[in-house]
């Protein structure tokens, strides 16, 4: 399976939930049959909250971690 890292720390809440639905509405179908998982990190509290939400009601598997400095959000098909 690939790893897609996106780095969108420093961005704010929309803008980073936008980057999210945008990166996982365009591999919907790879993330759906387990090609593929996006990954990303953040440093905005809000997006911790407000990507696994989005992420978990399309019906992706979600797994947030906490990291020195940020977070990270993996999304994957279930």
């Amino acid at each position: 399976m690939d790893t897609i890292e996106l780095d969108i720390r420093g961005q704010l809440c929309p803008a980073t939930l936008l980057v999210a639905l945008k990166e996982m509405n365009a591999r919907a179908a790879l993330l759906r049959k387990g090609e593929v998982k996006l990954r990303f990190l953040i440093d905005n509290r809000d997006a911790m909250i407000t990507i696994p939400e989005s992420a978990s009601n399309m019906g992706y598997a979600v797994a947030v971690e906490k990291q020195e400095g940020h977070y990270c959000i993996v999304i994957a098909g279930k």
